[in-house]
């Protein structure tokens, strides 16, 4: 029904099942268009968003696959809109300005472009037109007239889009968010809700009428494939994470064993504000402990001995082996939240990148 059968069975995995072709989830548009389906929709309903972090199959080449830059069995984080023709910009504009909250939270930069209708398209060329006019004037009211170019015949088969350019701390260009328009799907799925032209006919609780509406469907993705955006994020701050995105945020490193008790206390401090804490306990030198939490880049690693356990302070060092000094636990637990929750950048990854 959503045609993506006749346009990409060579790239799905399918199998036969008592005589019945079956195949792997490829993508999340037919089960959202089944969803919208399930009972009579209003437009009062609209807009409806459905988001979808489902697990996808699709039968790449071995030859195109990279890492995790390109997998056989990946998620998205998914998402499709329903609405009518005069919500069309309203929620093209929140999509782009989700997608610019979520990469300046990165730290990353990016440009815009509008793909338009490919050689095989879908439909009617007056629809392409007029989907490709609604999201050049949403375009236009996020960032301003000539601040995004076309990109000729690159639309997907169902529909024009917008193509986010993510550029990383290296300045190189990747392909991953996306929002693209879709007056095709519902067509082919025969999706429809009640006017309110019909609501006024029949009665405001009635389901009389006969007037029914196509909604539009929006299709947005802000990261794309979450596999690949891990990939380019781990190149994009070289290995070291900001602190709020670290998998190894402190490291506790007591000077000698007499001191373990008050490093393991120092730890179950932070641990119960909610952060990621480990304890290096072994019989290694201080200064070999420390060595081995910084090429395991753990943001900060606290060093403890006799005069921070009769303090109740810790001794801060960074990975790129900046010493921050002596603080208290409550207030390095303060600033770990500030950290937090403000999303701040981790300054030692820029360096090493651009260095």
């Amino acid at each position: 029904t959503s045609g993506h059968w006749q346009h990409s069975a060579e790239n799905m995995f399918s199998f036969d099942v008592g005589g019945q072709t079956f195949a792997l989830k490829p993508m999340n548009c037919p089960g959202h268009c089944l969803m919208f389906d399930h009972t009579l929709r209003s437009y009062r309903d609209l807009p409806m968003r459905y988001a979808d972090f489902g697990v996808l199959h699709r039968n790449e080449l071995s030859g195109a696959l990279t890492g995790l830059t390109r997998v056989r069995r990946f998620q998205q984080d998914d998402a499709h809109v329903f609405c009518r023709k005069d919500q069309i910009k309203d929620e093209v504009v929140a999509a782009l300005e989700f997608m610019k909250y979520t990469y300046d939270t990165f730290g990353m930069t990016y440009k815009l472009e509008l793909s338009t209708r490919p050689k095989k398209a879908l439909g009617d060329i007056a629809l392409w037109d007029e989907a490709e006019a609604a999201l050049a004037q949403a375009m236009d009211e996020f960032s301003g007239e000539g601040t995004w170019k076309v990109n000729p015949e690159d639309g997907a088969f169902y529909g024009p889009k917008i193509d986010i350019k993510v550029m990383d701390a290296m300045e190189r260009v990747h392909q991953c968010a996306t929002v693209q328009l879709d007056f095709q799907l519902p067509i082919r799925f025969n999706l429809r809700y009640k006017t309110a032209a019909s609501a006024t006919a029949a009665g405001a609780d009635a389901e009389g009428g006969d007037n029914f509406e196509r909604p539009v469907i929006i299709h947005r993705a802000m990261l794309g494939s979450v596999e690949r955006m891990a990939a380019i994020l781990i190149e994009h701050y070289a290995g070291k994470w900001p602190f709020w995105l670290s998998p190894r945020q402190v490291m506790v490193v007591p000077t000698k064993d007499p001191v373990n008790g008050y490093a393991h206390e120092v730890a179950a401090q932070i641990h119960a504000a909610g952060f990621h804490v480990d304890v290096d306990d072994c019989g290694n030198t201080m200064q070999k402990k420390v060595r081995n939490a910084q090429l395991a880049q753990y943001n900060y690693i606290l060093v403890v001995g006799d005069r921070e356990a009769e303090a109740k302070t810790v001794n801060i060092r960074l990975r790129n082996n900046e010493v921050i000094g002596a603080k208290s636990v409550a207030d390095l637990i303060a600033d770990l939240k500030e950290q937090d929750e403000t999303y701040a950048p981790a300054i030692d990854a820029v360096e090493a990148v651009k260095a």
